[in-house]
């Protein structure tokens, strides 16, 4: 891969990070996928004291279908448990299939089981930073909240199952869609600066365009 190539793929991953402060809230709230390193993330969270309870969600996704036997959120649940996170301090959701869902069902779970939270620490994979927060402060209104993921960089995120182009293209799509869904409702709007689309644009006319929204 040539230098200039590499440049711009990093351009757009740096965009996605948002690099919050992380601080002590009411739950960590954890939206599930395919990669566990998120889990040990949130489980280290837990640990370190950044709040009592740990809220995992998700159902199967495209990603996952195959890869766990259990749920996304229950995958994530065990990997915290064998960490050392007792259960009476997880709350688990096993429908949610999108970001939005991830949302909606864990507030009707809270509201299900009559608690109230003042203030969330999110924890989302690297690359998907930037649109979990356009999308939370669309849905979820009157509590406070930070973002954090995995200190994982762009050249060593790729893993024997994820292959380096995976990544290049599902990062892309996360950029496609902060520029897509605002327009149908689904989140806020972010600014994309010139350079960091002018990537998109170059490296999906190459064949990065798996992860696209279809027109």
């Amino acid at each position: 891969m040539s230098s200039s190539l590499f440049q711009q793929l990093q351009l757009v991953w740096d965009y996605h990070l948002l690099k919050q402060p992380i601080k002590k809230s009411d739950a960590i709230f954890v939206l599930c996928s395919y990669d566990l390193r998120v889990a040990e993330h949130a489980a280290q969270l837990y640990l370190d004291g950044y709040a009592p309870l740990l809220i995992f969600s998700g159902a199967q996704g495209r990603a996952t279908e195959g890869l766990f036997t259990l749920s996304e959120a229950e995958t994530f649940a065990n990997v915290a448990k064998d960490m050392g996170v007792p259960s009476s301090a997880i709350l688990v959701e096993t429908k949610a299939t999108n970001t939005g869902e991830n949302i909606f069902f864990t507030q009707a779970l809270l509201k299900e089981k009559n608690i109230k939270l003042k203030s969330l620490l999110l924890v989302q994979k690297p690359y998907m930073e930037r649109r979990l927060f356009a999308t939370f402060i669309k849905n979820w209104n009157n509590i406070e909240f930070c973002i954090s993921s995995p200190n994982i960089t762009f050249i060593n995120y790729p893993t024997e199952e994820v292959t380096f182009d995976h990544v290049a293209s599902i990062i892309l799509g996360e950029l496609h869609r902060l520029k897509v869904y605002p327009t149908l409702g689904y989140q806020e709007a972010q600014h994309i600066p010139d350079d960091v689309w002018q990537a998109f644009e170059n490296l999906t006319k190459i064949g990065f365009d798996e992860y696209l929204l279809s027109e």
